[in-house]
Order: C-alpha cells, then sequence, then structure tokens
C-alpha cells in the first residue's frame, strides 16, 4: 500500500471526530438483507472433486444426482459451477466467452459467440438454482495457483484477464441477467496474487495488479479498498437481479477486516484459508467462524468453507469426523455447501448430510448462530436459540482422549428447577433431564440434541440468546491484532520456513457470553453468565423481538488493559434516546439501565468514551441485557 494511503487510512482510524459519526444512532438495521439468504445456503460446489477440470456433463450429472438422492428435497438446491469454465475475455467488447469443449451448449454462435443460458435452462429445468464463479481482480486463483490439470485461459494477456476489475457492471449484467446464474462467489486472488515480483508477473505472462491484500499483512493490506471493490459488486447484483434472487459469496478468507464490512455487503463471508480434508484444517476453519456469531444473521452469513464430507478424514472410514464435521457446520448457521462427488456418494455419508433434523438446526427461520457455553482446550459446548423457544445443543470433543462432559440448564439459559428434555438428532433418543446432566463423549465425536423447557428468563430473552438479532454497526475495533487461533495447519504441503502463523485481522469483536478477548464478563467484581462484551466506541443494533423492555447492567470490564478513561452507556430506540448511564470509570460496581422499548422497531447500544482510543481498547460489557415483556 503507498505510504499516503496508509498515513490517510490511520488519520481515518485516530480522529477523534470519527467516532461521533459512526456512533450516531440511525434508527436503522445496516446489515445486508438483499439477495436471497434469509437462510444458510446448501448446496454443491465444483472444486473439491473436480478443480478446474469441470464441463456441463458432470456439473448436470452432479445436479441430477442430488435429485435422485432426495438431497434436492431436503434443501439441497444451488449447484455451483467454481473456476476453470472460461476460455477468454473477447476484444475489444470484453464480453467473455466459455470453454465449448467442455461445456457443448454455450457454442450458440452469432453476435455473442457462446452463451450459458442453454446450460442454465437445463439446471432450472430440474428445480434447481445455479451458481458461478469469478475472481475480484484481473485475473483469478487457478492462474495464479494452477491446478495440475491446466484448464487456464487462453489467448493474449488481454484475453487471459478474465476477473472482473474493470468489468464488474459488465460481467455482473452478462452473467445474473443475460445467462440467468443465481448465486456467483467471488475471489480475491486476483487483488493479491499479481505483485510486481510474483514469478508470473515477472516472466510477463500476467500484467501487475498493486495488490489490496499483501499475504495477510494487517497493516500492508488496504481493507478499505477491497471492501469497495465488494460493495460494486453488490450494487451490480442489486441493479441487475432486482427481485432479489441471488447469492452473493465473498471469498476473502477472513482477510482485509472482513468480519466487519461482509454482513453489511455479501450474503456469505469466508473467515479462513481452503478447507482440506484434514481433520486439524477442520478445527482452524471452524475455529474463524464459531466465534462470530454477532456477525452473521438472516441475509449474510459466516462461511468457514465448502464442506469436505466425502473424503480424507471425512470420508465413509471416518464416520465420526463426517459427523462432526456436518453437525458443527449445522449449529453455526455456516452454508452446507457438499463438496464431494454426490454421483458416487456412499450411503453412510449420504445419511450424514441428509439428516432432516440437524439440517432443520441449520435452517432455522431465527437465525441465531450458536455461541460458546463453555470452551477449553478439548471440549466446547455450543447453544443455539430456535425459533419456537427450543434450544440446539453441540458437544465438541475436539481431542484424542474419551471425556467426561457435564451439560447444565445454566449453560443452556434454561431453569434450573425446571424439567429439560433432550432428544438426541443423530439417535432420536429423548432423555429427561433437571439442572444437569452427564455425557461421555469419544474422541473426535460432536452429540447435538435438541432441549425444551422453561427458559431462565421467563419473560423474554437474553440479548446473547439472539446474535442474529443483533448487529455491530461499530465494534469499537481499531487497533487491529492477528486472530489467535491454535490449530493452524499448513494447508499446501510444505514445512518450510517456521510455521503457518496467526493471521485475520480484526481480534477484538463484539462476542456473546465473553468478552472481545475471551475472558469472563465481570464488571466492578461482580461477574455476569451472559451479556454482551464489545470495545468502547461502539453502537450495537438490535431488532427489537416485540418486547416492552430492555435491561442491562451496564460498566467497564475488570479485564480491561485500558483503565484510564470512563465510558458512557446509552440506548436509543428508533433514534430517539431512551436512557443514559453515568460516565462509568474501571472498577466501578455496574449501573442498571431500564428503558422502554414498546413499539420500537430498532434499540441501539451505545458506548463511548468521548475520545480517539487509547493504544489499549477499553473493554465494557453489557451484563444481563435482555429484552423481555
Amino acid at each position: 500500500m503507498p505510504i499516503s494511503r496508509l498515513a490517510a487510512l490511520a488519520a481515518v482510524l485516530l480522529a477523534g471526530t470519527a467516532y461521533a459519526a459512526d456512533l450516531t444512532p440511525t434508527g436503522k438495521w445496516s446489515g445486508y438483507t438483499a439477495g436471497n439468504a434469509a437462510t444458510p445456503p446448501m448446496g454443491w460446489s465444483s472444486w473439491n472433486t473436480f478443480a478446474t477440470n469441470i464441463s456441463e456433463e458432470r456439473i448436470l450429472g452432479v445436479a441430477e444426482a442430488l435429485k435422485k438422492t432426495g438431497l434436492a428435497a431436503k434443501g439441497y438446491r444451488y449447484v455451483n459451477m467454481d473456476d476453470g469454465w472460461w476460455d477468454k475475455r473477447r476484444q475489444p467488447d470484453g464480453r467473455m466467452q466459455i470453454r465449448t469443449d467442455q461445456f457443448p451448449s454455450a457454442a450458440v454462435g452469432g453476435s455473442v459467440g457462446t452463451s450459458f443460458k442453454p446450460f442454465t435452462d437445463k439446471v432450472h429445468a430440474l428445480g434447481l438454482k445455479v451458481g458461478i464463479y469469478s475472481d475480484l481482480g484481473r485475473n483469478s486463483c487457478s492462474q495464479a495457483y494452477p491446478a495440475p490439470d491446466g484448464y487456464l485461459p487462453k489467448g493474449t494477456m488481454a484475453e487471459r484477464e478474465i476477473g472482473l476489475y474493470g468489468h464488474t457492471d459488465q460481467d455482473i449484467k452478462l452473467y445474473m441477467q443475460e445467462w440467468g446464474f443465481d448465486y456467483i462467489k467471488v475471489d480475491a486472488c486476483g487483488i493479491r496474487a499479481y505483485f510486481p515480483e510474483a514469478p508470473q508477473v515477472k516472466s510477463g505472462e500476467y500484467r501487475t495488479l498493486d495488490p489490496l491484500i499483501i499475504g495477510w499483512q494487517i497493516n500492508g493490506t488496504d481493507a478499505g479498498a477491497v471492501k469497495k471493490l465488494y460493495t460494486d459488486v453488490s450494487d451490480a447484483l442489486i441493479k441487475y437481479k432486482p427481485n432479489n434472487d441471488f447469492l452473493f459469496s465473498i471469498c476473502v478468507w477472513g482477510a482485509a477486516d472482513v468480519r466487519t464490512w461482509a454482513k453489511d455487503v455479501g450474503n456469505i463471508s469466508r473467515t479462513s484459508d481452503d478447507l482440506g480434508p484434514i481433520w486439524t484444517r477442520m478445527l482452524h476453519n471452524f475455529d474463524s467462524a464459531s466465534r462470530r456469531a454477532l456477525y452473521a444473521h438472516p441475509g449474510s452469513w459466516n462461511d468457514p468453507d465448502m464442506l469436505y464430507v466425502g473424503y480424507g478424514e471425512f470420508d465413509e472410514n471416518h464416520l465420526t469426523e463426517a459427523k462432526s464435521h456436518f453437525a458443527l457446520w449445522a449449529i453455526t448457521n455456516a452454508p452446507l455447501i457438499l463438496g464431494n462427488d454426490v454421483r458416487k456418494m456412499p450411503k453412510p455419508l449420504l445419511d450424514i448430510v441428509s439428516n432432516q433434523d440437524i439440517i432443520a438446526i441449520n435452517q432455522d427461520k431465527d437465525g441465531n448462530q450458536a455461541t460458546l457455553a463453555y470452551d477449553a482446550d478439548n471440549v466446547q459446548i455450543f447453544v443455539k436459540s430456535l425459533a419456537g423457544g427450543k434450544k440446539a445443543v453441540a458437544i465438541f470433543n475436539r481431542g484424542i482422549a474419551p471425556a467426561e462432559v457435564d451439560l447444565t440448564a445454566q449453560q443452556m439459559k434454561l431453569a434450573e428447577d425446571g424439567d429439560i428434555t433432550l432428544t438426541d438428532l443423530w439417535t432420536k433418543q429423548q432423555t429427561k433431564i433437571k439442572k444437569e446432566t452427564k455425557f461421555q463423549v469419544a474422541p473426535r465425536q460432536t452429540l447435538i440434541f435438541t432441549a425444551e423447557g422453561p427458559h431462565r428468563l421467563k419473560n423474554g430473552l437474553y440479548l446473547s440468546e439472539m446474535p442474529g438479532r443483533v448487529n455491530p454497526a461499530v465494534d469499537g475495533v481499531t487497533t487491529r491484532q492477528p486472530d489467535p487461533y491454535i490449530f493452524r495447519f499448513q494447508t499446501w504441503g510444505s514445512t518450510r520456513g517456521n510455521g503457518a502463523h496467526p493471521q485475520y485481522a480484526g481480534w477484538g469483536g463484539a462476542q456473546t457470553d465473553f468478552t472481545p478477548f475471551g475472558q469472563s464478563l465481570r464488571i466492578g467484581g461482580k461477574d455476569f453468565d451472559t451479556g454482551l462484551g464489545v470495545l468502547a466506541n461502539s453502537r450495537l443494533e438490535v431488532r427489537n423481538n416485540g418486547a416492552t423492555t430492555f435491561t442491562a447492567e451496564v460498566g467497564v470490564d475488570d479485564s480491561t488493559l485500558d483503565t484510564s478513561r470512563p465510558v458512557t452507556f446509552a440506548v436509543y430506540g428508533d433514534g430517539k434516546l431512551l436512557a443514559k448511564s453515568a460516565p462509568k470509570a474501571y472498577g466501578e460496581k455496574p449501573e442498571t439501565l431500564t428503558a422502554s422499548v414498546k413499539g420500537v422497531k430498532i434499540v441501539e447500544l451505545v458506548a463511548s468514551n468521548a475520545t480517539a482510543p487509547n493504544a489499549q481498547p477499553t473493554v465494557v460489557t453489557w451484563g444481563n441485557a435482555a429484552l423481555t415483556r
């Protein structure tokens, strides 16, 4: 990034006036609602099985298999074509041309040369939807990192520039309106891999494009410019698909501060680099999404990459791992996009991905991503609130030894004195418990249940129970740090160098029931097992669910390293101030805020210290934050 651009970005981040504008209540929900993603998308993508060696015959064969196996009826309706379909960008008009050797129906001739319309018509005739792939830069990922099959665009340098850069409006109109695609995945290798020193650039094979993402370097990546390019795609999709019948997949692998803005720009957003058919890689990708519950909502979802059920450590010889992989993706509202060859799917694996009860957890209309109720090295418990009042619970043994796990009503936010019914979604067996129960969980096993019983909060919900209704419009993160992952598998094979290090900027985002840095919530010596943890100079938007009262106990969290700046907490309803605290200093007891929100559509929670951020951000807590009737 040029020095002048870095200086300008730093000025924006450090200017105190930026907070006054950002924290001004709008009375509106700013999260993304365009497109067709009220629930996480389900379907299939070509990359894991075919890489760039795709063809009309193969993709239509998978589409027909989705119908024949009953997967389409279960909700797997998107058939997505990844990298490898393009022949060239025709000159001088820039119209994209298709590889007719692999897609013979595309050879329509005339002034257009080739068209995918006959192909998309065939997929639509099966009652399915169909997706296409592109890149944000001039060139694609397969050109930067060629697959062994070598199916790459041909022709002059200009003809081989098949990405969206400089052609966004033209290409989106062609793909989505003229050709009739329903889904587009937009990768970002084109704005990362074509730097002047790249071998294929130095050799003269491709033109350089100054990288906006520099090897996941936080300070070298121009997050604002990356966001702008993706926003241009979003605007074009809305322009050429005004009926909202599209799905926009952002693939920037968790880089470029994408956590903070993808929820406002697209329908799904990759949170990590590519998944592989390896247990430790699955852990890494899962971790990248599982702590971002507040950054997903109906219309926009976290995407830890397509499922690898069917390959490697998730094949028919590893059913425990395959079931865990599927259950974890389901309960965290990840897209359920299969990547295996559905035409040859063994029945035990087909049974896993066909489990209607687990699919229903993923597709629940309330759209709450599961939140962490218990977190340790080898055992995690995730809980998700469902429409109608039930909870979904996953007990995950990440380790290599059996684990004895206590599941409590407190963890599920259910009443300790009430009768609770647990229904195992693998075996369908029911267990009646009160207060708590104990499970033996095998290595790499995930138990997944629905839980039904009286709620701890009898007349409403804690905000941490409904993350799908909370949007961190401004999360206070200005000093970005690498996310601290423990499991860091080197995807691309070599163990040269000194290892795979934490990457993906933005640690410090808003959390449910924990602080932004993973500590328990605590204000002035008082502990809270439920609430929202966020940094000061933040604004949270909350879609009201018909509640009449908002309550919270607020203050500076005891874990903060910046102990010098008092913070004021304010509650707004549809843009109007409803309640405000006194300035709260570090170590002070929490103050209770209560506000009437009857008839209010958007509640906004603002925590401000009225000044530019210190070198250490101030951590604040909205303890026991709840909407009640």
